[in-house]
């Protein structure tokens, strides 16, 4: 007997839970989701566009002799200024973004 009384509040709970949801609310969040994934591949379509106009269209070529791989060598003082950064560094070697030599956002207002 107690078998069957739980039986059936499972298959009653079963079935209150599937009516709790209709069909049209699944559209609905399907449409929703659709839209979603459209905005997304929009402003990643243009984070793509603004990445390949920001990239320069030549290559760098290194100021010295290169390595067998096409890198500079750096044991040559030309290629040794050319990597040198552009202002003052941090004992690291890393610039410091204190200068606005160093720091490319420099004047800029933030939004």
């Amino acid at each position: 007997m107690k078998k069957l009384l739980t039986g059936l509040l499972a298959m009653f709970m079963g079935f209150t839970v599937m009516a709790q949801a209709p069909a049209t609310a699944a559209k609905k969040e399907v449409k929703a989701t659709k839209a979603k994934t459209e905005k997304v591949e929009k402003k990643a379509e243009k984070v793509e566009k603004k990445a390949t106009a920001a990239t320069p269209a030549t290559p760098a070529v290194p100021a010295g002799p290169t390595k067998k791989d096409g890198t500079p060598d750096k044991r040559f003082k030309a290629n040794k200024a050319a990597a040198a950064p552009a202002g003052p560094t941090k004992k690291d070697g890393t610039p410091d973004m204190r200068y606005k030599s160093n720091n490319k956002n420099a004047g800029k207002k933030k939004a």
